[in-house]
């Protein structure tokens, strides 16, 4: 049974969502991600008519006769969410934990995706992977994710997104659009990060929360290792700590967006606490440019 208040939460994030998809996203996602177009089906023998282009010169040259090359409009796309669900997202300071965002982010998404009559389905994670949910379409197919993200607490420890884009290839057998969905707490996962990219369209979106990069001046504090459970004091009255703080915060950024741009992929950069629709709308707006 789920919870009154767990259900209030999802309808909240289904009226913000599908408000933001009407006034602030409407079109870019649709001119972002057309579709492939035109697709190869078949070839068949020459009929009066046909267009001479469309000539498959090697299958008539084999059987002596002019044969065609038949094509279907193909415009329907799978989106395929890899979402994070590990400890380090139940985290937050600024208004939200990670895991919220990262619900409406997904969220935001798939109502953009059913809106363009595409087909929307979800890998969860954490250090294994948790949930697949083939993709299909619907309001209520979207809402379903939307619950689970939230609802489901994952089983695992630790964020293993190697597993996720090894299950993603194991379970898609065409190409998708897939947005990663994760603070990126990981490694070794450039291998399968290069594999699913020759296959799919790849795009990471990273969430991060502030005090992921600054700490604050507040004395002695515990901070607690989510993934692992470790704990550590520190003294963030420190001028020293706080700026290495920063520093391995932005090695570790910088070290990501290096990884991203060897695989020619472009990522999304989204802070709780802010709104996620301008960076989504950048992006979108640049791939229309590319396009």
């Amino acid at each position: 049974m789920i919870p009154k208040e767990l259900l209030k939460k999802i309808r909240r994030i289904e009226i913000r969502t599908s408000q933001i998809v009407t006034d602030a996203l409407a079109g870019q996602y649709h001119s972002a991600f057309k579709g492939r177009g035109m697709e190869f089906e078949e070839v068949r023998e020459y009929q009066i008519g046909d267009d001479v282009r469309n000539i498959d010169w090697n299958v008539s040259a084999r059987y002596g006769e002019p044969f065609v090359k038949k094509f279907r409009e193909e415009r329907e796309l799978t989106v395929m969410l890899l979402v994070d669900l590990s400890p380090s997202l139940e985290f937050g300071t600024a208004t939200q934990f990670k895991r919220e965002l990262t619900a409406e982010i997904c969220a935001t998404l798939a109502f953009s995706a059913i809106r363009n009559n595409d087909k929307i389905g979800m890998i969860t994670f954490s250090g294994q992977v948790e949930q697949y949910i083939p993709a299909k379409k619907g309001t209520r197919h979207v809402l379903r994710l939307v619950r689970d993200l939230l609802y489901n607490d994952p089983k695992g420890t630790g964020t293993d997104i190697a597993a996720a884009l090894e299950h993603l290839n194991r379970v898609t057998h065409r190409r998708c659009v897939v947005f990663v969905v994760s603070d990126f707490q990981a490694e070794n996962y450039e291998k399968l990060l290069r594999v699913a990219r020759r296959r799919h369209d790849v795009i990471p979106i990273t969430i991060t929360d502030p005090r992921e990069i600054e700490l604050p001046n507040i004395g002695l504090v515990e901070l607690i290792d989510s993934e692992t459970g470790g704990t550590v004091v520190v003294d963030t009255a420190s001028r020293q700590l706080r700026g290495a703080y920063t520093s391995d915060a932005v090695a570790r950024a910088d070290e990501r967006k290096r990884l991203f741009k060897k695989c020619n992929i472009d990522g999304i950069e989204v802070m709780t606490g802010e709104s996620f629709v301008e960076p989504l709308t950048r992006f979108f707006l640049a791939r229309r440019a590319r396009s």
